[in-house]
């Protein structure tokens, strides 16, 4: 019996985006097309297989069937300024990126896999502006991304101009995390930013909705090393068996 899945890589032309993007798949212990599996895509895909080792921390809980099956995929970027075009609510690829996820992505995955192909079977998770484009993407297509994990999520008065707005919150789960010293964050812009206030009213709002809303403040900053730590909860709390 294998204790260890497999990632393996898969390029992917987006004709939103016009590039060709390398796919990271993580596929679960024992995956077999038998069974259908949920999906957790990743923004800052190489990161958390690298730097979150969340490869290592869903074999070890698929293994004592703690989570359901889960296939993860993450998508990695260029480099800052990609990112940041692509992550950052005014970045010129934003929109674009979006619908790649929507309109590409997932049905290419429904294809290739055997996916429970609704809305709480598919999951979105990011650091930082992974996390604002995770969460305005659920909140564009909300049947189409039921679940939602936000790590120290950049969060600006159209971010939560977006979420007052937005009303079918029962149709979402999302997990929420933000560092009590995140309160000077280097910017990609090179400016220095709260991130923890603006997490805060983010948090006030989401608690005020029907959403299945969990939040915590951890004691620390806008790091991996914080970040990392939690993935096991993440998961667990979000895939549990």
């Amino acid at each position: 019996m294998s204790t260890k899945g497999t990632i393996k890589e898969i390029l992917f032309y987006s004709n939103a985006l016009t590039e060709e993007i390398k796919l990271l798949i993580y596929l679960p212990p024992n995956y077999s097309d038998l069974y259908k599996y949920h999906l957790l895509i990743a923004q800052d895909g190489k990161d958390y297989f690298q730097l979150g080792r969340i490869g290592r921390t869903a074999d070890e809980l698929q293994m004592h069937n703690h989570i359901e099956g889960t296939i993860i995929v993450g998508i990695p970027y260029a480099d800052v300024a990609d990112r940041k075009s692509k992550y950052h609510p005014d970045g010129e690829k934003f929109q674009h990126y979006i619908r790649f996820l929507a309109h590409e992505l997932v049905p290419f995955l429904d294809s290739e896999f055997p996916t429970y192909q609704m809305g709480l079977g598919r999951g979105l998770i990011g650091d930082s502006l992974g996390a604002t484009i995770s969460l305005m993407t659920a909140l564009k297509y909300p049947h189409t991304f039921g679940k939602v994990v936000l790590q120290s999520p950049y969060v600006n008065e159209e971010v939560l101009s977006e979420v007052a707005a937005f009303q079918p919150f029962h149709l979402l789960e999302i997990f929420h995390i933000i560092g009590t010293e995140e309160t000077a964050v280097k910017t990609s812009s090179n400016t220095l930013e709260d991130f923890l206030e603006p997490n805060r009213d983010l948090a006030k709002l989401l608690h005020a909705s029907n959403a299945d809303y969990h939040y915590e403040e951890f004691e620390g900053n806008h790091t991996w090393k914080y970040w990392q730590p939690y993935l096991k909860n993440i998961l667990l709390h979000m895939y549990g068996s």
